[in-house]
Formats: C-alpha cells, structure tokens, sequence
C-alpha cells in the first residue's frame, strides 16, 4: 500500500511540473503564433473546397487542379463540392457561415464581389468582409466576338452598324455583360441584347449567327476562333492577352473598360494565423507544381497569384470602378 501510494506522489508531481510546463508555453507546444492546440495539429482531416459553379466551367477545372496540389502538400485529401447557384453567392455564404477551421474553402469569382451587387438587392450581395481571402489564383479574359455572316472585322464595323447589331449576353450580373454594355455606351453602338444562361449557347449562337456578337471568356472562345468560325473583335484585358497577341484591347481603342475575371481561395472569417499561413503555404506548393503551370496554359489562363490581402484591395476598386462606370453611362445590369 505505502508502494502504491509513492508512485501515486509521483505520478501526481509529475503531471503538476508537466503542467506549469506547458502553461508557461502559453498552451501552445507548436508555438505557433495565434495558434490553438486544435490548429497546431492542422490539418487532421479533409479539407474541402466548394465551388459555386457547376462541374466542368473554368471554375469547376481551377478548383480541382489547386485541390489536386494542395492535397498532396498537407498530406489529406481535398475533395471539391459543387454548390451552384446565384454566380457563386449560395456556395460563398455557405462556406462562409461555417466554423473558422480551415477544414472548409471556397474557390470565389472576382465577378459576384464586383459586379454582381450591381445587379441584385443589397440583402444579396456578398462581401469580401464575410470571409478571410487566402490567395489570388488566376485571370481569366473576355473577347468580344462576331459571326463569320456579321461581317465584323474590327471595331469600326460594330460601330457602323450601331442599331442593327444583335449581341448576346452570358447572364445577369457577369463580367461578359458589364464589359459588352460599358463599351457599348461609351463607343455610342446600340442594338438589341439576346440573353442567355452562360457563354456556351452565347458562344453557340453568334457561331450559328443568330445573334452577331457576344461577350465569351477566351477559354470558351479560342477552340472557335481558332477554327475561324468567329472573329475577336476585341479583349477587355487591360493589356493584351498572351493567347491572343494580335487582337487589341478595349483600352487601347480608347475605351476605359477593363474587365476580366479573377480566381481567388477563401475561408470562413477568424481563421487562425498558423492555419491561414498553413494553407498559403499548400496554394503555393500547388501552383509552382508543373502540372498545375501546365493546366493554365491549357485552359488559357493568366497566372494571377497574389496575397489574400492585395486581392482585397484589387477587387475593391474594381467594385468602385464598376459602380462609378455603370452610374455615369446610366447602365443597368439587372435585366
């Protein structure tokens, strides 16, 4: 009994000194700075990134290259969840309302933070203060195209035939249909607006002529225009595009429309920093991998790879820009 009660002394001291130990360490044998026990063991399961968009578009493809990447960085796997629905808007709040643990992502379109609230109630709109913003990915072009029939070459011919022109939009609230109706107001062309879903029956309808122009993102467009059955009038790019060196910009032709589409990864807001940083730290193993290199060069893609923190400030003034150009040429986009 006496032995007994010993190592039970001596149990107990040392689970005491242990204690004053790991107190004096501030709880956190990782040292991770802003870290908890739970996310200095990060990750200790899947990490799942949802994607507003249906399976197979270019948010879908980007999702799913970055999750390949990253699930070989952290060791688990990434699995993608497609939550379509308002341009990404039902998968953003979703994630967003989740537990700030890093176990959930989402792949956001610069599109739904800066333009979209153009289009729908201010109950609506998501903002970029409901998530922590990990890394910009990537950039994603417009062209505007013409039918073979239309006759287009140029802008020139558009603006000729300003009052006869049929143009398709791609959907409410997109990048497609801010760019085509900021540069129709400011080169003073108009016509007759042909809504449809996405770009791929945008895209399918100016190849079959039954409207003369749209607005498609260049991956969608490039296969056609390759194969000579459009024509790119022009890329809203700021500058111009590497897949398309000999098609100028709306900006040089004098116009201040500069639009694309930007990819970033997200989190629910509160993330802890050594999770955050954990998390950068797989995107950027990720997108230095030679496949993922390859796969934007494939899908046409502009590296875009930025801090969480300049995607920020980048989309939040284009969210003013577009605000400011669509009040003063009296646009808009809730059609």
């Amino acid at each position: 009994m006496m032995r007994l009660a010993h190592r039970r002394a001596v149990a107990g001291a040392t689970a005491a000194v242990a204690a004053l130990t790991l107190a004096a360490c501030g709880g956190n044998v990782a040292g991770g700075t802003g870290g908890t026990e739970a996310s200095s063991e990060f990750p200790s399961g899947p990490v799942t990134l949802t994607v507003g968009q249906d399976a197979g578009g270019s948010t879908d493809l980007i999702a799913r290259a970055l999750a390949d990447g990253m699930s070989g960085d952290l060791g688990v796997s990434v699995p993608v969840v497609n939550r379509a629905g308002a341009n990404g808007a039902v998968a953003t709040q979703e994630v967003a309302g989740k537990p700030a643990d890093g176990s959930n992502l989402v792949l956001l379109n610069a599109s739904l933070i800066t333009i979209t609230p153009l289009a729908v109630s201010e109950g609506e709109a998501v903002s970029l203060e409901d998530v922590d913003v990990l890394k910009g990915l990537s950039q994603d072009d417009y062209v505007l195209v013409a039918s073979k029939k239309s006759g287009f070459e140029d802008l020139d011919d558009l603006r000729a035939a300003s009052g006869e022109v049929t143009y398709g939009t791609t959907g409410v609230g997109t990048g497609s249909q801010l760019a085509q109706a900021v540069l129709f107001a400011q080169a003073g062309i108009e016509g007759t607006s042909v809504p449809f879903d996405s770009g791929s029956p945008a895209l399918t309808a100016v190849v079959g002529d039954q409207v003369q122009v749209a607005t498609i993102q260049l991956g969608e467009a490039k296969p056609q225009i390759d194969a000579g059955n459009v024509v790119p009038l022009l890329a809203f790019s700021a500058e111009r595009n590497q897949f398309l060196p000999d098609v100028p910009t709306a900006v040089e032709e004098g116009y201040d429309v500069p639009v694309s589409q930007y990819r970033a990864l997200a989190a629910p807001k509160g993330l802890p920093e050594d999770v955050k940083a954990r998390l950068v730290e797989s995107v950027d193993a990720a997108v230095a991998e030679d496949a993922y290199t390859s796969f934007n060069e494939n899908n046409l893609l502009t590296p875009h790879e930025i801090s969480g923190e300049e995607v920020v400030e980048e989309w939040t003034a284009l969210a003013e820009k577009y605000q400011d150009l669509t009040a003063e040429y009296d646009i808009s986009l809730a059609e």
